[in-house]
């Protein structure tokens, strides 16, 4: 799972504990955090969205992560794996 962020971004702030929380409860997932700064690609791309939270390299939410949501989408690309 990754978690595209910027620095002083106060949306990646509030959704950094709540994705940290949801992968710590699913042992099998690792999170990598990456600044959009860091890649051209990833700025042009999602500037207007982030946090983007990607699971299995698909978006699967911005702005705001539900939990419970994203804790069923890593249970879902479990079962695939």
């Amino acid at each position: 799972m990754t978690l595209l962020t910027k620095p002083g971004c106060h949306l990646c702030d509030d959704a950094r504990p709540v994705v940290e929380q949801v992968v710590s409860a699913h042992p099998g997932t690792t999170l990598q955090e990456r600044s959009i700064l860091d890649d051209d690609a990833l700025r042009q791309e999602y500037a207007e969205d982030i946090p983007v939270v990607l699971v299995d390299g698909r978006v699967h939410s911005n702005w705001h992560v539900d939990a419970e949501r994203l804790a069923r989408a890593i249970e879902l690309a479990e079962a695939r794996a």
